[in-house]
């Protein structure tokens, strides 16, 4: 009988995936990861993590698999949390889902599964898995989950093929409601539980609290730069390589404070992210104003108004060479190839045409219509059909 860990996170995906699991036929064993222990940065009085270990405990035994909880605090603050503050100091605005499935729940998350015997690590994820044979290798696919609604492959955009091999997604075939009807029938505690929101495993965050702790507070200038500036209305040059064109289209534009006029003050630019809307108070323009570059050097943001506005919109992107991912490495370009792929720059945005460019310099990501809001320290994930292939951040 084969061995499958689930991380058990006491909402009602993992509880489901549990109890699937065991229907067909595996030895289930369920582990609850704590991740985070610091209290003084939750929205509510409420100790999230307590609640959901509760809720996990209780599906564990109304199923009749074993139960423990690990504590991961230690890593999480390193692999994550670090690399969070360490990105918005810098400017860039990190995903942490994605690095918490890499990191966290597929490494060392399932290096204590395998310590205990695991054949497998299986999670509540919204996606599904498939193998192929080619060249006498089993090749694994990450697949979109079938409920279009709540498909979550792009966060697990990072993983590896040996990541892969060892995982299972247990409701990838099913729909949300579907999901929900299940844990009902089961009369299990999570059915009716909300979907949690916020951190992965952190909780109820608030966002700008959480980076006060390390990153200080300082008052800086909000400039509106109007939408009729020449910097958006100038002459494409001419090109003498595809390399030379991709660079200049996946460039940001560099603004300085002339550009504009001082419409507000703000408490720090690393609080802040490109296409951002809200957060900003500044009031009195005819369109709302959204954030189009941020400067952490010198810590000023730069607005324009309405989501049409040009400072919003890029054709391309750039991925440092060593931020290349391929999850189906036998797919991996050579420099100087390219390939039509479908991709997303950010969850749950509907996927758009684009064409890879890989040369020594990185891979470029050209898309078919200008993209708003290309974020550095995002990440960009490339699919055909329903298949996720690969993944990388994006750099300026």
């Amino acid at each position: 009988m084969k061995r499958v860990v689930v991380g058990l996170s006491g909402g009602v995906d993992s509880s489901v995936a549990a109890y699937l699991l065991k229907e067909q036929g595996y030895e289930v064993i369920g582990l609850f990861m704590k991740n985070w222990h610091d209290d003084s940065v939750t929205i509510s009085n409420e100790c999230p993590w307590l609640e959901d270990s509760n809720d996990a405990l209780l599906v564990a035994e109304k199923l009749g698999i074993p139960f423990q909880t690990v504590d991961l605090s230690e890593q999480y603050k390193e692999r994550i949390v670090n690399y969070m503050f360490n990105e918005y100091e810098n400017g860039r605005t990190p995903n942490p889902d994605v690095l918490c499935n890499r990191e966290i729940k597929f490494d060392v998350f399932m290096k204590i599964a395998l310590s205990l015997g695991a054949d497998y690590v299986a999670t509540g994820h919204y996606c599904r898995k498939a193998t192929l044979e080619k060249d006498g290798t089993a090749v694994h696919q990450l697949l979109a989950g079938v409920d279009g609604n709540k498909d979550q492959s792009y966060f697990l955009c990072q993983l590896s093929q040996e990541q892969l091999a060892k995982a299972l997604f247990p409701i990838g075939e099913l729909t949300k409601p579907q999901v929900r009807e299940i844990a009902a029938k089961m009369d299990l505690v999570t059915a009716e539980k909300k979907d949690s929101q916020g951190l992965c495993f952190i909780g109820k965050v608030r966002l700008p609290e959480f980076l006060q702790q390390q990153l200080q507070p300082k008052e800086g200038l909000i400039v509106e730069v109007p939408a009729s500036h020449e910097v958006y209305h100038q002459s494409v040059p001419k090109f003498n390589s595809k390399e030379s064109e991709l660079h200049y289209l996946s460039k940001p534009i560099s603004y300085n404070v002339t550009m504009g006029k001082k419409v507000g003050m703000h408490q720090g630019a690393h609080y802040f992210t490109i296409g951002q809307r809200k957060g900003l108070n500044v009031g009195g323009t005819v369109e709302p104003l959204f954030i189009i570059a941020t400067d952490v050097k010198d810590n000023v943001i730069y607005t324009g108004q309405g989501h049409q506005h040009p400072g919003l919109f890029r054709k391309a992107l750039h991925i440092q060479p060593h931020e290349v991912h391929w999850i189906r490495e036998d797919l991996r370009l050579k420099n100087g190839e390219s390939m039509d792929v479908e991709v997303r720059i950010r969850y749950r945005q509907p996927l758009q045409k684009a064409t890879l460019f890989q040369f020594e310099s990185g891979l470029y990501i050209e898309f078919s219509e200008p993209q708003s809001a290309i974020t550095e320290g995002q990440f960009a994930a490339w699919h055909q059909g329903e298949e996720l292939l690969g993944s990388g951040v994006i750099s300026s």
